[in-house]
């Protein structure tokens, strides 16, 4: 959207739940209406208790740390107060003190796993703990993580409790009509250029000489591991699984966990100690060790292995989709009949290869948000053109080749209740669920303990933090 009504605005972003990254900048300018900007001091000062919620301190230096952390996610801080950061800080307090008094439980294996994956970031883009620890001045890497995971652990509670909070809001279409008859003709929101986009994937046949090749590998480091080698070893250097390689192939789930049915029901199969045979899921095949059963929990590790494409299996598959463009040019099929005909991408080949938007759960991709790969493949097409062949790859590596047409271009336009109906419903929702956080916020204020000391009872806040 180019522009939206003021109000509306708001509910967007107060509606989102973030750590100090990304949108934090975003959040916090609603969280507070600064009458006197406390500005960052450049001198030493002593570090003290500034606010209490319940059984959480905020101290001086945790508004300090927010703004570095905002600063270390390359988002700017000019313009954000110590009141404001004070006010975002305030709200996540007290929603993870509610959360312990609501009995909501946070897994500390879930809150390490997040904290592993931070710090990786950050090494990645420091090069080393050092450098880490030096930016964000602490004594030692266990310091750090102790810190961190404290952080963590209070936001996710912070985030399980907002969930709750409006987790059975829910809105009608004669509210969604109402919201949208409330709002002035003038103050309407501008939704920007959108296209709908369709797309004809077509993939190269794995042999079945290539897949046994990978089953005797799996097979073979199998023995090579009843034998007395480490799986761990085995999967650190043969695993294609880039999000394990770096821990052996250890995952720890339950039935709960998202994996892929195939991949649950061998886990959930195996004995304490043993490896299964190799199997198959759309990733590749694998085998899983099964190391520990605790309670729901399975601690495991696995090796995944993806048959190789040869050359002459791509040669099939792009003189196949070249013969599709050649039918499509020439009028013998249309874009659409092919998609269903030929197509080897099930989620879009029953509609005509026609596109949905992961985003909004619709057709509609608005130019100014779009993916950027995608952006690049249809930036030079008009309404109705078939693209070239586009040589492309999934998020799991495999190769495919893609034609792409727009079949629809929306040009800007002022919301329309019959045609972005399922944008305005979004709004709608958002500011039911605003509503009921506010409401809730207020009811909890009243009876938490909450105190605000020095300089920051200046602040003016938009909750009612001081009570008066």
């Amino acid at each position: 959207m180019k522009f939206i009504n003021k109000r509306i605005f708001h509910l967007v972003l107060m509606l989102l739940v973030s750590v100090f990254a990304a949108n934090a900048q975003e959040i916090i300018k609603d969280s507070v209406k600064t009458k006197q900007p406390i500005t960052l001091v450049k001198k030493q000062k002593i570090d003290g208790i500034v606010a209490i919620v319940g059984d959480y301190n905020i101290l001086d230096s945790d508004i300090d740390k927010a703004l570095l952390e905002i600063s270390a996610q390359g988002e700017s801080v000019k313009g954000i107060t110590r009141c404001q950061m004070l006010g975002k800080l305030l709200e996540d307090k007290l929603y993870a003190h509610q959360a312990i008094q609501d009995s909501i439980v946070v897994k500390d294996d879930e809150v390490k796993e997040k904290m592993n994956q931070q710090i990786d970031y950050m090494l990645e883009q420091t090069h080393s703990m050092e450098n880490v620890l030096k930016y964000f001045k602490k004594n030692s890497e266990d310091e750090f993580r102790t810190e961190l995971f404290d952080i963590l652990k209070m936001q996710k509670l912070a985030t399980e409790m907002q969930h709750k909070i409006i987790e059975n809001v829910t809105i009608t279409p004669e509210e969604t009509r109402n919201f949208f008859k409330n709002i002035p003709e003038t103050e309407r929101p501008v939704f920007g250029a959108e296209l709908e986009i369709a797309q004809i994937i077509v993939k190269p046949q794995v042999t079945d000489v290539e897949k046994q090749v990978v089953i005797d590998k799996l097979r073979q480091i199998k023995k090579e591991v009843q034998e007395g080698a480490s799986f761990t070893t085995k999967a650190v250097l043969y695993t294609q699984d880039p999000g394990s390689r770096s821990t052996g192939g250890f995952y720890k789930m339950n039935k709960k966990t998202p994996f892929v049915k195939e991949f649950k029901d061998v886990a959930f199969s195996l004995q304490e100690g043993e490896i299964s045979e190799p199997f198959e899921t759309e990733f590749g095949y694998h085998i899983i060790y099964l190391e520990k059963v605790k309670g729901q929990d399975l601690e495991l590790r696995h090796i995944l292995l993806t048959p190789k494409v040869s050359d002459e299996a791509l040669k099939v598959a792009k003189d196949k989709i070249e013969l599709i463009k050649k039918r499509i040019d020439e009028k013998t099929i249309t874009f659409a009949d092919a998609a269903r005909t030929m197509s080897d991408e099930k989620e879009t080949r029953a509609n005509g290869g026609t596109l949905v938007n992961p985003k909004t759960q619709d057709t509609h991709f608005e130019l100014t948000k779009m993916d950027p790969v995608l952006y690049a493949q249809i930036s030079d097409l008009k309404s109705g053109e078939v693209s070239g062949v586009i040589p492309d790859e999934d998020a799991k590596g495999n190769k495919k080749f893609k034609l792409i047409m727009i079949t629809n271009k929306i040009n800007e336009h002022v919301a329309d209740y019959g045609k972005d109906y399922t944008k305005i419903r979004e709004l709608a929702l958002k500011e039911k669920q605003l509503k009921a956080i506010e409401k809730w916020s207020d009811e909890k204020i009243k009876e938490t303990y909450i105190k605000i000391n020095g300089e920051y009872r200046n602040c003016d806040f938009t909750n009612n933090w001081l009570k008066k």
